[in-house]
């Protein structure tokens, strides 16, 4: 970056090949070797959706989801998918830290504006996640897993109208191993039918976004994430905030199992999609990140 223009390469190299952790060490390192923001620095120097990668790059996690969150939040319109993914992809540990990162960004609590975005029993179920109170003990309660799926059968396909309290109640306090064991059980005895099917054949619109998105999680977070990945490269066009987001998130944590996922589901690399729909050093960048084609 020193004198005219930049040189992208070694920022690929070096950002590329850099944990989470080992990125915000370089924040400090640049900071006390030349007194200079790295992150500004980085920002002056690029444009387009390459800077957008790389400033996403040198965000913590909390804040990357906190930015992209007020983001899908800000000006007219909310991009719920953002919220859904985000909030239901999180543990409680998590949930907490994108808390405070938003406060500490934006200067409010981030409750209230999901609550004025959001409506019904789709506000209800974000406002419950956000809580942070799922229960996260590994082991499974068989019995209990048996009387939900009950009580999910009453609430829904066995009554005239539909009891949303009892699966919000479910989806939001189980933990994911328990309504694993819990889905398990209903689509083998209950009823025969997917639970995304009868979660279709209950609800509509944002409430049903958000449970179907549980479910998969609950079920396969790493299939559920290269289904977002394809979403955001699919047909024409490509939504660079997604595939940005995404990438950078899930580069150091889960990518491997996420690139199996993606080819199963697609018999396609997730690296050749990303080298089909993107260009430049954007897509050199983003292919590194992901492990190459």
């Amino acid at each position: 970056m020193k004198g005219w223009g930049c040189n992208e390469g070694p920022i690929i190299e070096i950002l590329g090949d850099r944990t989470c952790a080992e990125r915000q060490r370089l924040l400090v390192t640049f900071k006390q070797m030349y007194g200079k923001d790295l992150f500004a620095e980085l920002k002056s120097e690029l444009g387009g959706s390459m800077e957008s990668l790389v400033k996403s790059l040198m965000r913590t996690k909390p804040e990357l989801q906190a930015y992209y969150l007020n983001k899908a939040m800000a000006g007219m319109g909310t991009d719920e998918s953002v919220l859904i993914e985000v909030f239901c992809s999180s543990n409680n540990e998590e949930i907490q830290a994108i808390k405070e990162s938003y406060k500490h960004q934006f200067r409010k609590e981030l409750e209230p504006v999901v609550k004025s975005e959001t409506s019904s029993y789709f506000k209800k179920l974000l406002v419950a996640v956000l809580n942070g109170a799922r229960d996260e003990n590994p082991r499974v309660d068989m019995a209990k897993a048996e009387k939900d799926a009950a009580d999910l059968k009453a609430a829904g396909e066995a009554k005239w109208g539909t009891d949303e309290d009892k699966f919000n109640y479910i989806f939001c306090s189980r933990s994911f191993p328990q309504l694993k064991a819990m889905i398990e059980i209903y689509e083998s005895n209950t009823t025969k039918r997917s639970m995304e099917a009868v979660i279709e054949s209950e609800f509509s619109g944002d409430i049903a976004r958000g449970l179907k998105a549980i479910v998969e999680i609950a079920k396969n977070k790493q299939k559920y994430i290269a289904k977002r990945l394809y979403k955001s490269m699919k047909g024409l066009g490509t939504d660079d905030n997604a595939l940005i987001r995404l990438v950078a998130y899930h580069a150091d944590v889960d990518m491997q199992e996420i690139k199996q996922e993606f080819h199963l589901a697609y018999n396609q690399s997730l690296g050749q999609f990303i080298n089909d729909d993107t260009s430049g050093n954007y897509r050199t960048l983003l292919l590194k990140l992901v492990g190459g084609k």
